[in-house]
C-alpha cells in the first residue's frame, strides 16, 4: 500500500510539472528579441527597459536578461511604444501589475516613505550622539 501511495505521489508531481514545462516551450513574444523599425521608438524602448528590473533575475534589467519573463516584458514595452504610448504610462502600468520592485527608481508613497526617511533620521541621531559625547570643552 505504501508503495502504491509513493508511486501516486511521484505521478502527481510529474503531472503537475507538465504545465510548467509547456510554458517554457512556448516561443518568445514577437518583440522579445526583435527591435522596433523606428530608431527613435527603439531608443525610447531601450531607455525604459534599462530602468525596469527583471523579476526572475538578480539585479538585471529586462534589457539585459535572457529570462522568458523579461522577454515578455520587453515585448510589452516595445509593442506599447510602437502603439504610441508614453514611456511613463508604460512604467506605471508595469508597476501597477508587478509592484514597485520592478522599477529601479522607486516611488515615494505612503508605504515607502519610511525607507527614504530612515537614513536621514539615523544620520541626525548619530550626529546628536556625537555632539553630546564629544561636543563641549571639558
Amino acid at each position: 500500500m505504501a508503495r502504491v501511495l509513493s508511486l501516486l505521489a511521484v505521478l502527481a508531481v510529474l503531472l503537475g510539472a507538465l504545465p510548467l514545462q509547456a510554458q517554457n516551450d512556448l516561443p518568445p513574444a514577437p518583440y522579445a528579441y526583435k527591435q522596433l523599425d523606428d530608431p527613435a521608438q527603439e531608443a525610447a524602448a531601450q531607455k525604459l527597459m534599462e530602468t525596469l528590473r527583471c523579476l526572475k533575475c538578480q539585479s538585471q534589467s529586462i534589457a539585459d536578461s535572457d529570462a522568458p519573463m523579461a522577454g515578455d516584458m520587453r515585448h510589452q514595452v516595445r509593442s506599447r511604444i510602437a502603439a504610441g504610448e508614453d514611456p511613463e504610462a508604460i512604467r506605471s502600468w508595469l508597476i501597477d501589475r508587478y509592484g514597485d520592485y520592478v522599477s529601479y527608481a522607486p516611488r515615494v508613497t505612503a508605504t515607502t516613505w519610511p525607507l527614504f526617511a530612515l537614513p536621514l533620521v539615523l544620520l541626525a541621531l548619530g550626529l546628536l550622539i556625537m555632539l553630546r559625547r564629544f561636543g563641549g570643552p571639558k
